[in-house]
């Protein structure tokens, strides 16, 4: 039988780790949306977003999440911070570079349904 304070501790245990579940799947959707703004506004693929996000994040020294919320917000506030508004550009260069050579944008057209 469990005792009264190991019930306490293993329900104090389970309510931490439903914050933790929820923050991350905040975060997940908050990514998600960040790369919806980074295909639309690059013309890229949603795996070419999620390489934009994370070179902003590497070469800016700025974490993930926040340059998500950053590029979540651009359209509504109108304005992007200094730093990431320089590095996108870059990012996006980055990020199709890395699909020519890895001949991946021909799957592009396959995928789209257009003639070869």
């Amino acid at each position: 039988m469990i005792g009264r304070d190991e019930q306490t501790d293993q329900l104090k245990a389970l309510q931490e780790e439903v914050e933790q579940l929820r923050h991350a799947l905040g975060s997940h959707a908050l990514v998600d949306q960040a790369i919806g703004v980074v295909i639309t506004v690059g013309g890229l693929r949603p795996e070419q977003g999620w390489e934009v996000l994370r070179h902003i994040s590497q070469h800016t020294n700025i974490k993930l999440r926040e340059v998500a919320r950053c590029l979540v917000e651009w359209p509504s506030r109108r304005r992007l911070p200094e730093v990431i508004r320089r590095a996108l550009p870059a990012a996006v260069e980055h990020a199709r570079t890395q699909a020519e050579a890895t001949g991946r944008e021909d799957e592009r057209e396959v995928r789209c349904g257009r003639p070869g």
